[in-house]
């Protein structure tokens, strides 16, 4: 293979040494795109760029299996012909429970849970091991820059990464610690080299939560275009507790216990909502919650280039895609809340145009104002789960649970913002789709994109629980999932018949990506095609190299993969395995800072093993991930980078 010939020495070692995330080097990816001149107007220019797939590893080479592994690479094609391949590596941070610096001298426990009053929470399961708590499931991520930032050691650019952790898989006495402890969120303070990008961690803050009460199964993330750090909570807490929605109040109590130190405190309305953080100067954070985006199962939000218009994932069985306008651009703080209904079917091939219906609008303040004031679910609605062969009453199924619901007199507005999936299902919301996680936009095309986790349970034909008009039939499951894909345009009317104040509306959908459910296992445990996509969870769309990245969150693939899908060639290539049993998390690509282009990459609980699907592998596979990963208690946070080895001038 020929490479092609670069201008100057400073570009070529830019091309070359430590070159981070996908190689585009000391050359902004704007201008990588439209040519490499700058200095020699007969340099070629670049023609398109692809991934090379990786092949899925195996046992006949198990330490890759065990750990991160990346075997792909970025080639660029010149306009004289000539192409240059990028091999691509994984570079973690930190693996949690490090100790890594806080900026002041001292460490800090990467990933470490506390209390209300910013106390570490002690995991004294097992007599004589008394330690702190830190997380195996890193998971959402940004990376972002701040104007007029300063912090001491860093030498040459100031870069952040927010970084929030979901949960702690176990104890040390192996007892479920799900959902039990606060979610920690950090701020990393990076030094990137100003010649080669590479990020080097200087300081790790932990942004102080008490004053949004904790966070509650924080999960994917997003960076708004006003460069904040959209966090999420998942699987909102049921206040009915008719296991209608994510969570039962036990496990609440347990979290309260944790948090507060006793049982009482928590109160479920004030979890569910939209955390967003706000980065300092000098590489602290602040937080707040937004309390009018709805309350349901936040996954991970994409705000519009518009700085208005929010399209949002919804983990859920039963779950609903939602949509917020703002009032203002770059603030969440007040707004109208949508849910789709889809028209006519959607299913494995057809295209569903989508009707909107307008929940309500609302501040965040007037919202919380409720919930701090006290107000109970059985102030809001009544929510039943017997049918009172009363007509006043609408038939609803959430979680795969039949409910018959009536909103009070005057609480539509709290029901739409603090009971957001039982009134979205009565007032006719297509809320049929299993675990519709990860959201992200191609801004050129005009196109958004979800990842559907599972296709079964109610967006099956005959399993909706009979619910009518819903309009999400498959024929059969698709238990590996998929991706959808939105168009979005303006001039659209609700189905009130209401102006849509947005030109970034979701129109219709289709699947533009489907899994591939196998009949029977393959010889190593897969059981879902291990080339295709399974389980897909995060997403993240790169603008210049014309790609959608997918992580997965499978329990269908032995290892779960991280995947670059080409939306003009449909090129679907394998980017990099995770350790077996761990999920692709933390995604984050960003095209340009300061001149270089990074992907974020994350997992979380390696060796999470189930059965049958690890049979196979879990013997040879455990010890070793137990000796990458702290006995399976750690877990890692990174980016992808270039091999400068393989770069041929």
């Amino acid at each position: 293979m020929n490479a092609p010939t670069l201008p100057t020495r400073r570009r070529a070692l830019q091309l070359m040494a430590g070159v981070p995330m996908l190689p585009l080097g000391g050359l902004s990816t704007a201008a990588l795109l439209q040519g490499c001149g700058g200095g020699d107007d007969a340099s070629p220019t670049v023609s398109s760029l692809s991934f090379s797939s990786m092949a899925a590893p195996s046992l006949s080479n198990a330490a890759a299996m065990a750990t991160t592994s990346v075997a792909s690479s970025l080639d660029v094609k010149y306009s004289d012909g000539s192409t240059q391949r990028y091999k691509l590596a994984y570079q973690p941070f930190f693996t949690t429970g490090d100790q890594v610096p806080d900026g002041k001298g001292g460490t800090l426990l990467a990933g470490g849970y506390v209390d209300i009053q910013n106390k570490p929470i002690v995991d004294a399961s097992v007599a004589g091991k008394e330690r702190p708590f830190f997380s195996d499931c890193p998971d959402g991520s940004s990376l972002l820059t701040v104007d007029g930032a300063s912090v001491a050691g860093v030498k040459g650019n100031t870069v952040f990464a927010v970084v929030q952790f979901e949960y702690a898989s176990r104890n040390q006495a192996q007892a479920s610690m799900y959902g039990l402890l606060p979610s920690p969120i950090a701020v990393l303070t990076l030094d990137q080299d100003k010649s080669t990008g590479k990020l080097s961690l200087v300081k790790y803050h932990n942004v102080d939560t008490s004053g949004v009460k904790g966070l509650w199964i924080t999960c994917g993330a997003s960076l708004s275009p006003w460069g904040t750090h959209l966090s999420s909570e998942e699987y909102e807490p049921d206040a009915f507790d008719q296991g209608a929605l994510g969570q039962p109040l036990s496990l609440l109590q347990a979290f309260s216990k944790n948090l507060f130190g006793d049982t009482a405190t928590a109160n479920p309305y004030h979890y569910g909502h939209l955390p967003e953080v706000t980065v300092n100067k000098d590489g602290t954070g602040s937080i707040k919650k937004h309390y009018c985006l709805g309350r349901i199962s936040h996954e991970l939000i994409q705000v519009m280039p518009d700085n208005r218009t929010a399209l949002m994932g919804d983990d859920a069985t039963n779950g609903g895609l939602f949509m917020f306008i703002a009032d203002k651009e770059k603030d969440l703080s007040a707004g109208t809340l949508y849910v789709a209904k889809y028209t006519s079917t959607l299913d494995a091939s057809a295209t569903a145009p989508i009707s909107w219906i307008k929940l309500g609008s609302a501040t965040s303040a007037e919202i919380k104002a409720l919930v701090d004031g006290g107000i109970k679910a059985s102030d809001i609605m009544e929510s039943l789960t017997a049918d009172p062969a009363d007509s006043s009453y609408t038939r609803i199924v959430l979680n795969k649970k039949t409910l018959w619901v009536k909103v009070k007199t005057g609480m539509d507005k709290a029901a739409a913002f603090l009971e957001t999936h039982r009134y979205a299902a009565l007032k006719g919301g297509s809320l049929s789709f299993t675990k519709m996680e990860g959201t992200t936009v191609n801004v050129k095309d005009k196109k958004a994109y979800s990842a559907i986790s599972a296709i079964k349970d109610s967006m099956v034909t005959g399993k909706s629980g009979n619910v009518p008009a819903l309009n999400v039939n498959f024929a059969s499951a698709i238990n590996a999932g998929g991706v959808l894909e939105h168009a979005l345009g303006g001039g659209q009317k609700d189905s009130a018949g209401n102006a849509i104040n947005s030109d970034w509306v979701p129109a219709s959908s289709k699947f533009i990506l489907l899994g591939q459910d196998l009949a029977s296992a393959d010889a190593l445990g897969n059981q879902a095609h291990a080339d295709k996509i399974a389980n897909p969870d995060n997403l993240k769309f790169s603008e210049a190299l014309r790609t959608l990245f997918i992580g997965e969150d499978s329990g269908m693939h032995v290892n779960n993969f991280l995947w670059a899908y080409n939306v003009d060639t449909q090129a679907l290539s394998r980017v990099l395995s995770t350790p077996s049993g761990a999920e692709s998390t933390g995604l984050h690509a960003v095209d340009t800072i300061n001149g270089f282009t990074y992907i974020m990459s994350n997992f979380q609980h390696p060796g999470d093993w189930e059965s049958p699907l690890h049979d196979i592998v879990k013997p040879t596979l455990d010890p070793l991930i137990r000796a990458n990963y702290k006995d399976r208690f750690g877990a890692s946070v990174g980016y992808l980078t270039a091999d400068p080895s393989a770069i041929q001038l």
